[in-house]
């Protein structure tokens, strides 16, 4: 079972259970239900008319993906630009499709504790100091384990003649 939805200008192809990231729309809170279905599939090989078809979805998280960098250049003319980009998006778990009367509903997922926002900040630190740590670290566990050899010296032997 599997609908094509449009969203945010794009088009998804979701089945009940599916996590899909969509643009960030301003009413994200709870519930999404996409209206604008274009496809729907009740067994594999055959495609129903959508006309009555309804997806709904969950909010999980709303966040920015990765950042893009953009760089302009124009050769011989001393000019440059950089400028980056961190698009926001939303990501919803497809929780049910309905259409012809029928509804498809995802299974429903273990309740997990959340974490703190602290701890979570904490585990997930990634920019160039936490990058330099580690690298320390593991040079440092690198250097405690070799600690009885010597390196190897690299000599430049000349040639006599």
């Amino acid at each position: 079972m599997y609908a094509v939805i449009r969203a945010g200008g794009k088009q998804y192809r979701v089945a009940p259970g599916d996590t899909i990231d969509i643009e960030r729309t301003a009413d994200s809170e709870g519930n999404v239900e996409f209206n604008d279905v274009l496809a729907v599939s009740s067994e594999e090989g055959k495609i129903g008319s959508a006309k009555d078809a309804k997806v709904i979805g969950t909010v999980v998280e709303q966040g920015r993906g990765d950042k893009i960098l953009v760089f302009h250049f124009k050769r011989k003319k001393q000019y440059k630009k950089l400028q980056g980009h961190r698009q926001p998006f939303t990501r919803v778990r497809i929780a049910e499709i309905s259409f012809g009367g029928e509804t498809f509903k995802a299974p429903e997922l273990p309740s997990t504790p959340r974490k703190e926002k602290k701890e979570a900040a904490a585990e997930a630190k990634t920019g160039p100091r936490a990058m330099k740590k580690k690298s320390a670290e593991a040079a440092s566990e690198s250097h405690t384990k070799h600690k009885g050899t010597k390196p190897a010296r690299k000599t430049a032997g000349r040639k006599k003649a």
